[in-house]
């Protein structure tokens, strides 16, 4: 599959894109016959209207494609339930763009008056089934505050944290000799999981959270929130980390932000390199240093996976009663 990549200098309001570069743009979009065009920034509806009627066909922003790909992925009920939320806030701001002229329905009492457009018909829509799904999500999250109080009354925990992608599954699969879904590929993993892990007479519960994602949408970044609160009652956290990303001192530092708006102690993080097996041991050597007592690991050969476990039973006897 070829993929043709069109950078921009400076941004159209209309179409994003000026006219000579769109032009440039629905060449190739039918010298290759592609099916979709996707767009690596949020678009308002109306530069994605604009594009779409100059390229006639399919076209989409960052947004849409992570929102289709988490709605795919989503397996537990909440997650469906704020996969749609996001999509239903994404699009509200977005029906403006639609026909405004678009006839009339039904007129007002005893017949008169203008009635409501469809436009009005559908942000009156998604408005109300909004509340509604905030209200099912609301009421979720309340029970699984509920249960997780009440599991993590009697044994510790360990949270694993770190962009998609960066092997956290993997590492879980490693440590508690799970099943749990793993691929190299992003968003991967879409809802927390726990699993009870025994170690040398050391029991607590590993949870894999949800992967960071690179300028997650901000109808994202609420919809699935929910799953840091898992790392403020963590008694130790494992900030997982692709060494071979070149991207990943940045993530790193988003992570660290994250922790300190949530008030994470750092001494109760181990930052694990994973994917030590792409690297040289000189390259490894070169890994930047954190003030994070930290481990090299390869979660898919399961090297220093002996090492990080022991790291993880001596932070659980320093913090066995972090909450």
């Amino acid at each position: 599959m070829k993929t043709n990549v069109f950078l921009v200098k400076e941004i159209n309001a209309r179409t994003y894109f000026g006219s000579g570069k769109l032009d440039e743009i629905r060449d190739e979009v039918k010298e290759l016959g592609v099916d979709i065009v996707i767009i690596d920034c949020p678009l308002t509806g109306s530069q994605l209207r604009n594009i779409g009627e100059v390229l006639d066909v399919k076209t989409i922003d960052r947004t849409m494609l992570i929102l289709d790909i988490f709605a795919g992925r989503a397996q537990s009920g909440e997650g469906k339930l704020q996969v749609e939320l996001a999509q239903l806030k994404y699009s509200l701001p977005r029906l403006a763009t639609l026909d405004m002229n678009s006839e009339r329905t039904n007129g007002g009492i005893g017949g008169r008056g203008v009635g409501e457009s469809k436009w009005e018909l559908n942000k009156r829509k998604i408005q109300e089934d909004i509340v509604k799904l905030e209200k099912e999500i609301k009421e979720i999250q309340k029970h699984r505050q509920t249960t997780r109080k009440q599991r993590l009354s009697y044994t510790s925990s360990v949270a694993l944290v770190g962009y998609t992608n960066a092997g956290k599954s993997t590492l879980m699969n490693a440590i508690a000799k799970t099943k749990a879904y793993a691929d190299d590929r992003l968003f991967a993993t879409l809802d927390v999981l726990s699993k009870k892990v025994w170690d040398e007479g050391v029991e607590y519960v590993l949870i894999d959270t949800v992967g960071f994602v690179r300028n997650l949408p901000h109808e994202l970044m609420y919809a699935f929130s929910a799953t840091l609160e898992e790392t403020l009652d963590a008694n130790v956290l494992l900030l997982v980390v692709d060494a071979s990303d070149p991207h990943k001192y940045e993530q790193i530092e988003v992570v660290e932000r994250e922790f300190n708006r949530l008030g994470i102690d750092p001494n109760r993080v181990i930052l694990v390199y994973n994917k030590a097996e792409k690297l040289s041991n000189e390259e490894i050597n070169k890994l930047r240093s954190y003030p994070y007592d930290t481990c090299y690991i390869s979660a898919k050969t399961s090297k220093n996976i002996v090492q990080l476990k022991q790291m993880i039973r001596d932070k659980l006897s320093q913090f066995p009663t972090y909450r």
